[in-house]
């Protein structure tokens, strides 16, 4: 089934993993018999030597530490072999001098770059397992099934080397039906993500707690003033999210609150639909509003989909800057399964923007209602 994209911890590694011995060995040999080869054709036999003199340097950013010393030390000793040998009068000895001095403090600097490099790879790793394992923790892996839906997606980051943004999602099995959290950060780094985990950790708390939307909203608004003055006391931006959150019983309906949020879609039997629903005010922003918090009901039969999504995809541009039609591609996708649809859509999203860059974090989720009576 596809779920959330997880990248393994080393694959920011995967494009320089180092040779192995065996190729190391020939590819210096290939380049010094070709060294050779050039300087007997062109009569400069020596003078060639100083294209051996930058291979040390080569290995230090594509070979391990003991590969790049073996590279190091035979292009000085050749090098030292072919000045001495062929060093005919002695004339210019100090030119040959330093070509074996330059390759000697050449090879031992690429073998510390080496080592720098390695140590470097080694921490990103390290801290990649640790990101991994923490967004097991905020980011709960889909697919999620409970009495009442399955819930299926994908989420991309913007930046491919960070694994949570500030797009998020959670669903949580309450006393009174399935709780299902889609929303989307206000602005981007890591003030950006410290507000989201704020939300999700307000969420898994209090939608065990409050036994309405309501009141379950009212203390996700409340969890992000005081992130935001928290942030206040420490200089950074304030945030604002908005966000969807919706109920789902073993009633044919659903109930929402849309707090500024991109709208939900309802595909069943073919077609698809937007409920009409009334927006709030973004989460953080309520004392601006003139009217409380209100929930919206429309019908949710069982076997029907809801689609949700962030901005990041429906804000999607081609390179002439249109948008991304999402209710004209989704009724091309109604083919699908709701397991199919989530990558399918931003896949599409992605082909439609072509070389167009992409500015935000992209949430899709599918929201199955459970065919049961």
């Amino acid at each position: 089934m596809i779920g959330i994209r997880r990248k393994r911890p080393a694959d920011a590694l995967d494009a320089i993993e180092p040779p192995g011995n065996a190729e190391t060995v020939a590819g210096v040999l290939s380049v010094t018999v070709l060294v050779e080869v050039l300087g007997v054709l062109s009569g400069s036999e020596v003078w060639l030597l100083g294209l051996l003199v930058f291979l040390p340097g080569t290995a230090s950013a594509l070979c391990t530490v003991q590969q790049t010393r073996f590279i190091a030390a035979w292009t000085t000793l050749f090098v030292t072999l072919t000045v001495v040998l062929r060093a005919g009068d002695g004339a210019r000895w100090l030119d040959r001098a330093l070509l074996v001095l330059l390759t000697l403090a050449l090879g031992a600097a690429s073998v510390y770059a080496c080592h720098r490099r390695i140590g470097r790879e080694h921490e990103m790793l390290r801290l990649r397992s640790t990101a991994a394992a923490m967004q097991r923790h905020i980011l709960h892996p889909l697919p999620m099934l409970t009495d009442d839906v399955l819930v299926n997606g994908v989420y991309e980051p913007v930046q491919e080397d960070r694994l949570v943004g500030g797009d998020i999602y959670d669903v949580v099995t309450s006393p009174w039906g399935t709780r299902v959290l889609i929303g989307d950060v206000q602005g981007k780094g890591l003030a950006a993500v410290g507000a989201a985990f704020a939300v999700i950790g307000a969420f898994r708390e209090a939608a065990n707690r409050e036994p309405t939307l309501t009141a379950l909203v009212d203390a996700l608004d409340a969890s992000v003033v005081r992130h935001n003055s928290y942030a206040e006391q420490t200089g950074e931006d304030e945030r604002f999210v908005t966000a969807l959150i919706i109920g789902v019983d073993a009633g044919t309906e659903a109930q929402v609150v849309n707090c500024g949020h991109v709208p939900p879609r309802l595909v069943h039997e073919g077609a698809v639909t937007t409920p009409a629903l009334d927006t709030g005010v973004p989460l953080g922003l309520a004392e601006l509003a003139d009217e409380p918090t209100t929930v919206d009901w429309f019908a949710f039969p069982a076997g029907s989909t809801l689609v949700l999504t962030t901005d990041g995809l429906t804000e999607t541009r081609a390179a002439d800057g249109t948008f991304y039609p999402l209710d004209e591609r989704l009724v091309k996708h109604l083919g699908l399964s709701p397991t199919e649809l989530p990558r399918a859509l931003y896949e599409d999203a992605h082909a439609f923007a072509g070389d167009g860059l992409r500015h935000d974090d992209v949430a899709v989720l599918t929201v199955r209602r459970s065919p049961r009576g």
